[in-house]
């Protein structure tokens, strides 16, 4: 038995000692890393940048230190929007890089996002510098960004989706119905639907109405581009997609989608060709995030005199969330830009289909703040839809992509009564004592009276007066006039210009120079710095590695179950009253 406890012993020594040496080892290993990640990227004669735009695109992304380091390469890496752009712009000035190469078969990205890349890309081509496209398959999202090369070409034995534009979503109606859920929802506006996939099984006659004007809208932005650059008809384009004409390879060049049908390897023949290099010699390719660390050709202009671009993504909570737009974080930002006399103007970038109209709220305010001491200019990204709008509405001016998704202008507040779901599928019962007749409003465990929810739904309507009086105000038209775009209805970019949402159709360097503009900033003069920075791997590394990337976990166990338990923690987020799209929103 002594001898059994010693083996015992020294095992668990010894897996203690091996998790130390390995939890030292791991850092060692990030640490030097990382210390090479700093060193800045010679980039060789006859260079070609290497993009694969199928990974996720955001609006800052992640540093990759394992980049180019065998087995520690990643695939996935996300992109930062912000970060593409500037190394596309340099690549254009730098006498090492004499292309681009990309792959862009599946874009984990929105539309408008797409639209700043894709221009990004075409601005580049004015260095006469060439850019291939290659994919085996490629969706239309794929295909948008694809349009925007010299050369696209698709493999024989590949694909290329062009059947139109869906939006689907999702209902959850039969769902709560056979839990024994009632859903009690208070709203105002007949356009606001992001509660009907709790309250009904498919979309409402007004839903469909409003998802056909903006994904038309959408669409036919698409058509055009893509028929400008191709030298196509869009007649023509509607055409095929209708008639499902693209079937094949062969098909997509009959029809000059594409220029090649090819396989990778002839691919790389013909750079070689176009970089006069021989045929047995290997291309030299560089990553984008080994680009971002090499010699800059972009002139920066003075420091004395900035430009902040606020970056704000994801859902609107209340306070300091790093991973969504939380309003005590994102006002400090604005207040810090605010009282900083180096930063002439601020712009205030958007990516959110709302959330919290108490957080909006707050941010507004400090918005409002922020624009009587200098220039405050919103710049939509993919979605600035209801509380992303509270956030524009107050600045200055607001530039929108075309294909942006924005407007929505209304609020809503869900509850659910679960006393049937406790009392028949599990055989809970709830009981209370109250020191007053209303203690426990609002209840959950209870059928509320109808008192209790004309109380819930003055107060609904109070904060969409609120809104819309606001957005009004912003806007500088009549309140009546607003509350005609209002009612919760969604617009893309192109039609919030017309109806007078939006002040310029653009992107984000658009917004830069109409705050430069607004602030009497000549070109040159003046820096722009971005917040956040880019997030450091290492930090995002070690919150994988210690179970903190929770999101990237429950994809990895669940699969294709993942998205419905999002759907269950946006629910379990919902504090108060509501200023959000509908719950899940992807034109594909």
């Amino acid at each position: 038995m002594r001898q059994f406890f010693k083996y015992v012993l020294a095992t668990i020594v010894g897996l203690l000692l091996f998790s130390v040496v390995s939890f030292f080892l791991f850092v060692g290993i990030i640490s030097a890393i990382g210390a090479a990640s700093d060193n800045e990227t010679a980039v060789k004669e006859k260079s070609v940048l290497k993009l694969n735009l199928n990974n996720p695109i955001q609006e800052v992304g992640v540093e990759n230190p394992f980049e180019g380091f065998g087995p520690f390469n990643s695939t996935g890496d996300v992109i930062g929007l912000i970060g593409l752009k500037e190394a596309l712009a340099n690549a254009a000035l730098d006498p090492n890089i004499k292309g681009i190469y990309f792959q862009a078969e599946y874009p984990q990205a929105g539309w408008a996002t797409l639209e700043e890349v894709r221009n990004a890309l075409l601005e580049f081509r004015k260095s006469k510098k060439f850019v291939y496209a290659y994919g085996e398959v490629m969706t239309e999202k794929g295909y948008y960004l694809a349009s925007a090369a010299d050369n696209i070409y698709l493999n024989p034995a590949g694909a290329l989706e062009w059947n139109g534009l869906e939006a689907e979503y999702t209902f959850f109606k039969g769902t709560l119905d056979k839990l024994n859920i009632k859903p009690v929802i208070f709203r105002v506006g007949e356009f606001k639907s992001a509660v009907e996939p709790f309250i009904l099984d498919k979309m409402s006659e007004a839903s469909k109405k409003q998802t056909a004007s903006f994904l038309n809208s959408v669409n036919d932005h698409f058509i055009a581009k893509v028929a400008a650059s191709r030298n196509l008809d869009a007649a023509t384009l509607k055409k095929l997609a209708d008639d499902l004409t693209i079937r094949t390879p062969a098909d997509a060049l009959k029809a000059k989608l594409v220029t090649n049908v090819a396989y990778y390897d002839q691919v790389e023949s013909d750079m070689r060709k176009k970089l006069g290099i021989e045929e047995k010699k290997k291309i030299d390719f560089v990553a984008l995030g080994k680009y971002e660390k090499a010699k800059k050709y972009v002139e920066e202009g003075s420091l004395k005199n900035r430009i902040a671009v606020i970056i704000t993504q994801g859902e609107i909570v209340s306070g300091k969330d790093d991973d969504n737009i939380a309003s005590d974080r994102v006002a400090e930002q604005i207040r810090k830009a605010r009282l900083d006399d180096k930063v002439k103007a601020i712009v205030l970038r958007i990516n959110s289909p709302g959330g919290s109209a108490l957080a909006s709220d707050v941010m507004w305010r400090e918005i409002q703040l922020a624009r009587q001491a200098k220039p405050v200019i919103a710049s939509m990204s993919d979605y600035a839809a209801s509380g992303g709008y509270y956030m524009a509405m107050g600045c200055n001016q607001i530039v929108a992509q075309p294909n942006t998704i924005t407007g929505s202008i209304g609020i809503f507040g869900m509850l659910f009564n679960t006393e049937g779901f406790f009392r028949d599928k599990l055989g809970m019962t709830y009981d209370r004592v109250e020191t007053n007749q209303y203690a426990d409003f609002p209840s959950l465990t209870r059928e509320m009276s109808d008192f209790e929810k004309g109380v819930l739904q003055q107060s609904v309507e109070r904060g969409y007066a609120i809104f819309t009086t606001k957005a009004a105000q912003g806007r500088k038209m009549p309140v009546d006039s607003l509350r005609k775009l209002a009612s919760g209805r969604v617009w893309t970019g192109s039609q919030a210009k017309a109806n007078g949402l939006v002040d310029k159709l653009g992107g984000l360097e658009d917004a830069v120079k109409l705050a430069a503009q607004a602030a009497k900033l000549k070109e040159g003069d003046y820096r722009v710095r971005y917040t956040p920075e880019k997030k450091n791997a290492i930090e995002e590394l070690m919150k994988e590695f210690t179970g903190g990337d929770e999101e990237a976990r429950l994809s990895a166990q669940l699969g294709d179950l993942a998205p419905y338990l999002q759907y269950l923690k946006k629910l379990k987020n919902m504090q108060g009253v509501q200023a959000r799209m509908p719950f899940e929103l992807d034109i594909k």
